[in-house]
């Protein structure tokens, strides 16, 4: 069976429409993580994604007659450009069915790519059984986007091109959605140099491969997260499987946190993009660093692509220092006096705070959620955590609480029934490390603050939403506090939005 592949992969036709990419050795995550790390960037194919190199490979070993029908294929989105592109150059009419979740980028550039496009379902899954019933009626030539001979020996031309560049490698991370780069990557490798570690790498919501190496057998998982849209597949592909059976070593999950994190590591090293499939493969490569503890190793992961959504980069970026172990999320209790929250941030430090949101709820104690960023990653967040501790404050770590950090942490307030004489301001303040902490000696402990809002969003000014009780008698005083606190402010006691959800 695997000299039939290799036969394949040296035959493969990719050249006319797919580039050789760079192997690139990075430098800071090299020195990061003690071992040569190096990417393979497939984010730099015509189409972004190294999905081109199955589609082509296929198309053009199509009889003229199955050409001459035309094409049908289903794709959450590389392999649909890679099959537009294809079809386009040679003349082929194509159609591809898309699930309804396909990032609109990646819609877009199907269409301009001249492939007609369907979208149905929202997995590939579904799309793909809606693209093979319309195969069969409309007698359509449908080609699978992993689970296919040909498709495997265009992908598997990216380790041909790997084994050229660069000796003495440890290890190759792969990302898996339905097994096609993996099985091909995996036959050249083990048949060339087969002491080379092939490791798959799987968003622990979408873990088809995994599954099935457990079990010995395919097995379609109830249901896939569609973060890493790229590879969101519910059974991995027969013959992909059939390979990673004999030839891949092992299979690593990681969440998503881990894959951000990995967009930022490349983004970092790159000055590029790379969608969550993209960045998969890192995020098993670091994972496995840290479970290994291995140094001086020379490892290369595969970033698969770059269509992402330009509006999912938000999500990203807060993600991205908690699975990087740069932010911490922490409720903690404190009394509800003046000066607590003063008290409170020389507690925290000179640590630069991302996020801090507090409503009044109780005359005794106030809960706060704090973001914090870390430096010093995990055993700084202990050396925290700890202070907290001595310091006698109650808190609680929630920085792995999926609902906190997608929700809970924009969701902070409500209306506060037992609160008097709330002024309601809006401040903006130069920001640095210290910033917060300086803004609250600023006002000092004389007013209590009833209610408060902050994150630190990486720009130049650090805004904040501020509630301070404050008696009619004590108001001209005030008055003159604040203008001669020196920041640029805004009243927003009528503010129809804190009149709705605040006041």
């Amino acid at each position: 069976m695997l000299h039939q592949y290799i036969k394949k992969i040296l035959q493969a036709r990719v050249y006319d429409v797919a580039i050789k990419t760079p192997l690139e050795t990075t430098r800071y995550l090299s020195l990061e993580l003690d071992n040569q790390v190096l990417l393979k960037r497939e984010d730099m194919q015509p189409v972004f994604s190294f999905k081109l190199r199955g589609a082509y490979n296929k198309i053009i070993h199509l009889s003229d007659a199955e050409k001459q029908r035309g094409i049908i294929t289903a794709s959450a989105g590389n392999h649909a450009q890679g099959v537009a592109l294809s079809a386009n150059k040679l003349g082929i009419k194509a159609i591809i069915v898309m699930p309804k979740t396909t990032p609109h980028i990646k819609v877009r550039a199907v269409a301009h790519l001249g492939g007609q496009v369907e979208l149905h379902g929202n997995t590939y899954d579904e799309a793909s059984q809606t693209a093979k019933r319309m195969a069969k009626e409309k007698q359509l030539t449908y080609v699978h986007p992993y689970d296919d001979l040909e498709v495997i020996a265009g992908q598997g031309t990216i380790a041909m091109e790997i084994l050229q560049d660069c000796s003495g490698i440890d290890a190759i991370f792969v990302p898996v959605g339905g097994g096609g780069l993996i099985a091909g990557i995996a036959a050249y490798v083990k048949y060339v140099q087969p002491e080379i570690k092939i490791i798959g790498v799987e968003p622990d919501d979408a873990a088809c491969l995994k599954a099935a190496l457990a079990m010995s057998e395919r097995v379609i998982l109830d249901e896939v997260g569609i973060f890493v849209d790229g590879v969101a597949v519910q059974q991995v592909g027969e013959l992909p499987f059939a390979l990673a059976q004999h030839y891949v070593d092992e299979v690593i999950c990681v969440n998503t946190d881990a894959v951000c994190a990995a967009i930022k590591d490349i983004f970092d090293e790159t000055r590029t993009v790379a969608e969550p499939a993209g960045a998969l493969a890192l995020a098993g490569l670091k994972a496995y660093v840290a479970r290994e503890q291995c140094r001086g190793q020379k490892l290369v992961s595969i970033v698969s692509g770059a269509n992402i959504n330009f509006d999912r980069l938000q999500h990203v970026s807060e993600r991205t220092e908690l699975g990087s172990h740069r932010e911490v999320l922490i409720a903690v209790t404190i009394p509800e006096q003046a000066g607590s929250f003063l008290q409170f941030c020389h507690t925290i430090g000179n640590r630069t705070i991302t996020e801090f949101n507090y409503r009044y709820a109780d005359s005794h104690y106030a809960r706060v959620f704090v973001g914090v960023r870390l430096i010093g990653g995990i055993a700084e967040k202990r050396e925290l955590l700890n202070n907290l501790q001595k310091n006698q404050y109650q808190y609680q770590d929630l920085s792995d609480n999926e609902a906190a950090k997608l929700h809970v942490r924009h969701m902070v307030g409500g209306h506060a029934t037992h609160v008097f004489n709330e002024r309601v301001y809006r401040f903006q303040f130069p920001e640095r490390p210290g910033a917060l902490l300086r803004f609250l000696r600023s006002i000092g402990t004389h007013w209590n603050i009833s209610l408060f809002h902050y994150r630190n969003h990486g720009a130049a000014y650090g805004r904040i939403l501020v509630g301070i009780q404050i008696p009619d008698e004590e108001l001209d005083n005030f008055a003159d506090f604040i203008q001669h606190l020196g920041f640029r402010y805004w009243r927003e006691d009528n503010n129809p939005a804190y009149q709705l959800f605040l006041s």
